[in-house]
């Protein structure tokens, strides 16, 4: 037996800002031909399906994000205050109590009543830009589109959207290592006012309670057990917060990458019944989301090799994506590929698993289902600007054009 900390491995610079695009892939493959692990300065990175599913899975281990804050000074304040009470850093009977309470607002079919609000909001958008034939599909659409169905969802005015938006956007950065070193004032400032507005609008809904995520939330019940005041206000938070940007770089991904494969895309413009696949197929190609943290609980032992208490790993998805067995081909991207039984861990494992993913996955199936007929011979108009890996893996800008 051997602790990993003295085990020679192959580096991987997971700050270097180049670490994007086609360059991000090639990386990450040869990476995993040298080791199934590889450490950096913040910890180690496990490489294969078995080892990310292990790790995501073992109650030995839980999110580190308020381990990653102290490691990088930031030990008080607005941002730290919200993660300590952000639902991925609880563990044990009380982040189980919590999903327990909220699961029945998450599920598919919970998800599937948002549908025509969905349509809506994509005929919305598409009235201005359709006839122009071309766009910059993150700005005209990856970004509004999800952060109107997240007001639509917690009930919170459409107006306020873009202002959501704005606010999940500067938050998510709170998991990206260089935000937090360069961006710590901003973030704090962002954390004060999405946390003053969510107070605002659950004491609204107490007050005047409507269909909604929040209403429903503040009137959830089990066996006489309810969500306290706080716990209300951080859930909500954690659905603002977590509902926007993840939807948002999964449809700006997909989009490009149909791009790039327009047989595909043509078939799905000639078949709705495709988008659910597509979906999947996007989301575990390009996971959002590409590494997942844990940090131990207790010394953890995997493969002959102990992880101390302490030890953070993270597990990648893009990697574990690619390995299922029975799939020899899962290095293309093909939405009629039979990729088998073997999900994606692009939305976690274990106790942890993303509450929204089946929200994320309706809004990404209305998105594609409504654009591939009306984005007919659908190419990129020009580079596309990739987002840092470090945080959300999203695009910037994906300028594209269509035939109008």
């Amino acid at each position: 037996m051997v602790a990993v900390t003295d085990l020679e491995l192959p580096g991987f610079d997971y700050l270097d800002p180049e670490l994007r695009g086609d360059r991000f892939h090639e990386t990450m493959r040869e990476l995993r031909e040298r080791s199934w692990i590889a450490s950096s300065e913040f910890g180690f990175f496990v490489l294969d399906r078995e080892a990310a599913g292990f790790f995501l899975r073992s109650r030995s281990a839980t999110f580190p994000g308020v381990q990653m804050f102290e490691l990088l000074g930031i030990t008080e304040g607005p941002l730290r205050d919200a993660l300590s009470n952000n639902i991925l850093v609880l563990s044990g009977e009380q982040h189980a109590r919590l999903r327990k309470l909220v699961h029945p607002y998450f599920t598919p079919k919970a998800a599937d009543r948002y549908r025509p609000a969905m349509r809506e909001f994509l005929a919305d958008l598409w009235e201005d830009v359709g006839d122009r034939g071309r766009c910059d599909f993150v700005a005209d659409f990856a970004k509004p589109y999800p952060a109107r169905m997240i007001a639509t969802v917690v009930g919170a005015p459409l107006e306020d959207a873009a202002e959501l938006h704005r606010l999940s956007n500067l938050l998510q950065s709170q998991f990206d290592a260089i935000a937090l070193m360069t961006q710590r004032e901003e973030l704090d400032q962002a954390a004060a006012e999405f946390d003053a507005y969510v107070r605002r609008l659950v004491d609204e809904r107490r007050s005047s309670p409507g269909d909604d995520l929040v209403s429903a939330m503040i009137a959830a019940e089990q066996e006489g057990d309810r969500l306290s005041d706080e716990e209300c206000v951080s859930l909500v938070r954690d659905a603002l917060n977590g509902g926007i940007d993840t939807t948002q770089s999964a449809l700006a991904h997909g989009v490009r990458l149909f791009a790039g494969h327009p047989d595909q895309w043509a078939a799905l413009g000639a078949d709705a019944s495709l988008a659910s696949q597509a979906a999947e197929e996007v989301l575990r190609f390009e996971p959002v989301a590409p590494f997942t943290t844990r940090v131990m609980l207790e010394d953890v032992e995997f493969r002959d090799i102990i992880f101390p208490v302490g030890t953070v790993v993270f597990a990648s998805a893009w990697n574990a994506n690619r390995e299922a067995e029975g799939d020899s081909d899962a290095e293309r991207f093909d939405i009629s590929a039979e990729r088998g039984a073997a999900k994606s861990l692009t939305f976690g494992a274990g106790p942890h698993f993303c509450m929204g993913a089946n929200l994320a996955r309706a809004e990404l199936q209305e998105g594609l289902a409504f654009l591939a007929p009306r984005m007919r011979e659908l190419e990129l108009d020009g580079e596309p600007e990739y987002d840092t890996i470090t945080g959300l893996y999203g695009m910037l800008s994906l300028p594209v054009r269509w035939s109008a």
